[in-house]
């Protein structure tokens, strides 16, 4: 008869800690033993996530207007179907961008007037000159220059295979990430010819495609008066102007940055570098 009155009272009190829960599964657990029960340490709630630390060259990547780039994982960024031809910005900003160097003969003037004018550009590199003057390539680095990606040899990507395309591109990034401290994330094709493999080889290595809107012909050396009209008539809000700082005798383009660059500054211009953009 004991036993069967003590069982009776165990299923009881087996029954009132289901209903209870947690808590009262360990006073009934404390009720039949005698003891307390070891109960896990409570999980601390999940605080903010924390932020990476910037590394010392991010600040390359941020436009002087306050956007900064949001970072990109490879194989993620938009395929286009045409290249970027304007950037976004605040204000009357605008973008100046020089391909096919860097070129020992005129880059280094290129660089001291913009940094006499405290102003960033944009270099698209040929990955051959990249790997030849790679001090150039630093100094852009370390005076806040965007470094872009113009190709290996300069070919015309459209006349070429996809493996070839990739190649002239793949080979380029691996300089410019070996000598600038990252991966390029904007490209420009040799001669303003894009094609379907073009972009999409150029997305899966995380770059955006980007063109311009003024070209100032320095390549055609129309004369220096030539060159800054042009940049004068085409200025407006978002406009990316494309120079030469090799790929033939670019004096004319040195002698002609000189020219405009205060003047668009004295008219209340931006020139900055761009942000990424994903729309």
């Amino acid at each position: 008869m004991k036993k069967d009155q003590l069982l009776t009272r165990r299923r009881a009190l087996l029954g009132c800690a289901g209903a209870l829960g947690a808590a009262g599964t360990a006073g009934v657990f404390a009720a039949l033993t005698g003891s307390e029960p070891e109960l896990p340490a409570p999980v601390p709630a999940p605080g903010p996530r924390a932020r990476r630390p910037l590394t010392s060259s991010a600040y390359r990547l941020e436009p002087l207007t306050g956007y900064g780039p949001r970072r990109v994982t490879p194989g993620r960024t938009p395929v286009r179907r045409k290249p970027l031809l304007r950037v976004s910005g605040r204000g009357r900003t605008m973008v100046l961008t020089f391909d096919d160097g860097p070129d020992p003969r005129y880059t280094p003037d290129i660089l001291d007037t913009l940094a006499k004018h405290d102003v960033r550009a944009m270099f698209f590199v040929c990955g051959e000159m990249a790997d030849a003057h790679r001090d150039l390539v630093s100094r852009m680095a370390d005076e806040g220059h965007v470094v872009g990606n113009h190709t290996w040899s300069h070919p015309l990507l459209t006349r070429l295979t996809r493996s070839r395309i990739r190649s002239q591109l793949e080979r380029t990034s691996d300089v410019i990430e070996e000598v600038y401290g990252e991966p390029p994330q904007w490209f420009r094709a040799p001669y303003g010819a894009w094609n379907r493999a073009t972009f999409q080889i150029g997305a899966d290595l995380g770059m955006e495609p980007l063109a311009w809107t003024v070209d100032t012909l320095d390549w055609t050396t129309p004369g220096v008066r030539s060159i800054t009209r042009r940049v004068e008539k085409g200025a407006a809000p978002g406009v990316v102007v494309l120079s030469h700082d090799a790929g033939g005798d670019r004096s004319q383009s040195v002698r002609a940055l000189r020219a405009y660059l205060p003047e668009l500054l004295d008219s209340g211009y931006h020139v900055t570098v761009p942000r990424r953009q994903y729309t």
